[in-house]
């Protein structure tokens, strides 16, 4: 238990902002990666970045203050664990993540939060006129930046998905919304027999992480909308936070149209946030709000998942949870 004050830990959550650019900053000059191989002073890291010495120093010490970068004497930065997780080749990645936040668009439309709160309906069209898909499809800069993002989150989290769920049982796993390949990648890697397909939308869809991790003859890229088609002969079929991003309708489209591609033995496996029991699981639903704000969806409690599947021609065989507070694998196979 914490001695603080109420009123401490409240303006605290209130500060939280900050926090969260600070940091985004931090990623945006890549600090972590600059230090990565030991501890520089803030003139350094300034002459290195094209920032001004003393408001550089600012930055870093207030960071180092919550744990982000360790301080020594001299205005000098080290790395702690929080950092080693905005380095570019981290195997936990969350720089991908912090570059995003911090966009002028995302940003903006956090800044609406009320508008979402008083409409219940999807903030960023309210705003830019579109949805957020097409606005960054439209903006090559900030599309990169967001798939960069995805693939940060892929590999933050194929760790625990692999030490909670055996793909060995498969031959052939299609990615759906597979981004440029990073989960599907990790999953390759770690059981040699399986193939495995990426598909998603013509602008996003890469095989640059499988070919970074050795595995693109077993795997092919294949282009298309998933609200069409998905491609056929996968013995499972992954949906990483894509269902999340949508409304019920849309997401029971999603789903069928996989139903039609998937033979009877087939898998489903949705890897979403489950919400779960009230007064916990904080960054669950607080991802949930950034549905309401940005790309329109919902984080779906276990009870909403079941009646999504029953809706789309699935039964829900279990949830596989990978972490407290983190992302689970809510199964499903064709009814």
């Amino acid at each position: 238990m914490t001695d603080e004050r109420p009123i401490t830990t409240l303006m605290r959550m209130i500060g939280g902002f900050r926090v969260s650019q600070a940091i985004h900053v931090a990623a945006v000059l890549g600090i972590a990666d600059l230090i990565k191989d030991g501890p520089r002073s803030s003139e350094e890291l300034a002459q290195a970045t094209s920032t001004d010495p003393d408001g550089l120093y600012r930055l870093l010490r207030a960071l180092a203050s919550v744990g982000v970068f360790h301080e020594t004497a001299g205005r000098t930065f080290g790395l702690t664990p929080l950092s080693e997780c905005l380095l570019s080749d981290a195997r936990e990645p969350g720089s991908g993540w912090a570059l995003l936040i911090g966009q002028e668009y995302f940003w903006n439309t956090w800044g609406n939060l009320l508008t979402g709160v008083k409409t219940g309906k999807n903030i960023f069209p309210q705003l830019y006129g579109t949805d957020v898909w097409t606005y960054r499809s439209e903006r090559p800069e900030l599309n990169e930046i967001f798939n960069a993002a995805m693939t940060s989150q892929s590999r933050s989290v194929s760790g625990l998905l692999l030490a909670a769920y055996d793909f060995s049982q498969f031959s052939n796993v299609v990615d759906v919304g597979g981004n440029r390949g990073a989960l599907l990648a990790d999953i390759l890697a770690a059981n040699p027999t399986v193939r495995g397909v990426v598909f998603d939308q013509p602008h996003v869809a890469s095989d640059e992480d499988l070919r970074t991790a050795g595995v693109a003859d077993r795997c092919k890229v294949v282009v298309g909308s998933f609200f069409e088609s998905v491609p056929e002969g996968g013995d499972a079929y992954i949906l990483k936070s894509i269902i999340h991003d949508w409304p019920d309708q849309e997401s029971a489209e999603i789903l069928r149209v996989c139903r039609k591609s998937m033979g009877t033995g087939s898998r489903l496996l949705v890897i979403d946030r489950v919400i779960g029991d009230p007064n916990m699981g904080p960054a669950t639903k607080f991802l949930d709000l950034n549905m309401l704000a940005l790309p329109g969806g919902r984080e779906r409690t276990e009870d909403e998942f079941r009646q999504l599947f029953d809706a789309s021609g699935f039964r829900l065989t279990r949830v596989v949870p990978l972490g407290s507070d983190e992302a689970s694998v809510v199964e499903g196979v064709p009814a």
